[in-house]
């Protein structure tokens, strides 16, 4: 797996950015282990809400139960998972939980993190009876964290992980500084909407709606900035696109999905519904039909869904797998029983490095062309993360 000097070999080459995953915690790990136990301070560091919780109005972007049953010390205990059983969320009403967790957050910043991903960071505060997503006091966190970094490593950028509709995704910049020193939270946010609202304008032809939405994109103050993505190593998320897109729209964008061998990710809304949370597919076979290949009009059409994404102010982010144009992997899916497993295929060295050399295959093709985009790109001031943008009205 590595350990921290293969970090630093990379980080002499590259700017690093590191994973802070603050909401929850492996079941396997040793904080909660010593829960099981019994021990203090660990009985403090999870969630168990009393049997009349009032739980109903929380939001996730799961369909699974929200409270796991585990056998502790004391006997049965109810404990909150909000991603799933083996992910166990921590408890920041607990002094210590933030003091544990911010010392790992400067921690990261020691081992030459530039710049710290806050993973799932909108559910971190829990207050039964509330949503508890985007809580106050979840603000209040990163605005601390911000300050900290600030004060004794403020070279290091701050970016959240939030896949919630857009409206509240941009709430993780905070608001603006009085000194115009940027903002008091996050410096950049995941723009999770780009996704849905590419795939959507790729999908039906018609561009007005990402146009629209593209035209009135500006970050709050100077020093804050998006980052620009439309694939990851999860599920292409489709709530962000909500209060854009039409229910019916996205429902397409999920028919698309199924048709061409992907899965549907549901969540669980406040009135006890469910929804698409995110389609689990490579972003090539969500855009070309796998059982009719057009190798030279599928290339085309896969590149020109990261020229959007290149094209826009901010800082872009590719996917590794994007760089190749990978299909779904189903003997992955089949491996796992994950569905975000299609879209996380592990490369073998000597196939990869075969395969891009050959300029006529997909890998090579999709390969050599956005290596010339992202130098274009590089070569361009005007693409400078705080450089302005106009969005040209064309039509449809």
């Amino acid at each position: 797996m590595g350990d921290w000097d293969d970090i630093a070999a990379l980080g002499e080459r590259y700017r690093l950015m590191l994973d802070f995953v603050a909401n929850h915690i492996s079941r396997r790990s040793d904080w909660f282990a010593s829960f099981l136990r019994g021990e203090a301070p660990y009985t403090d560091y999870f969630i168990t809400p009393p049997e009349d919780a009032d739980i109903s109005r929380v939001v996730r972007p799961r369909t699974l139960p929200l409270l796991t049953n585990v056998e502790t010390a004391q006997g049965e205990r109810s404990v909150w998972t909000t991603f799933s059983a083996d992910q166990i969320d921590l408890n920041y009403a607990a002094p210590r939980v933030l003091l544990e967790m911010t010392g790992i957050l400067l921690y990261y910043a020691f081992r030459g993190a530039e710049i710290i991903r806050l993973d799932a960071i909108a559910y971190l505060w829990k207050t039964p009876g509330t949503s508890c997503i985007h809580l106050p006091k979840t603000h209040a966190v990163v605005r601390f964290w911000r300050a900290v970094l600030d004060d004794v490593a403020p070279h290091v950028l701050l970016i959240t992980e939030t896949n919630v509709p857009h409206a509240e995704n941009v709430s993780y910049f905070g608001e603006a500084r009085e000194d115009g020193r940027g903002t008091d939270e996050a410096q950049m946010v995941y723009n999770f909407s780009l996704a849905p609202l590419t795939l959507h304008a790729l999908l039906t032809g018609d561009a007005t709606v990402l146009s629209t939405w593209a035209s009135e994109l500006s970050p709050p103050a100077r020093g804050a900035t998006f980052f620009n993505f439309i694939a990851s190593h999860d599920g292409i998320g489709v709530t962000p696109a909500r209060g854009i897109l039409s229910d019916e729209q996205v429902r397409r964008l999920a028919e698309r999905a199924l048709a061409h061998g992907g899965h549907v990710s549901y969540k669980t809304n406040a009135d006890g519904s469910i929804s698409p949370y995110e389609l689990n597919i490579t972003l090539y076979d969500f855009l070309n039909d796998p059982a009719k290949p057009e190798p030279g009009t599928d290339a085309a059409r896969f590149i020109a869904s990261q020229a959007i994404l290149l094209s826009l102010a901010g800082v872009p982010g590719i996917y590794v797998h994007s760089l190749f144009g990978s299909r779904n992997c189903h003997e992955c899916f089949a491996e796992t029983g994950r569905a975000r497993s299609l879209n996380r295929k592990k490369f073998d060295r000597s196939w990869l490095e075969e395969a891009i050399a050959d300029p006529a295959g997909r890998p090579g093709r999709i390969f050599n062309e956005l290596r010339r985009l992202l130098r274009v790109r590089r070569e361009e001031q005007a693409f400078h993360p705080e450089g302005e943008q106009k969005v040209l009205d064309i039509g449809e």
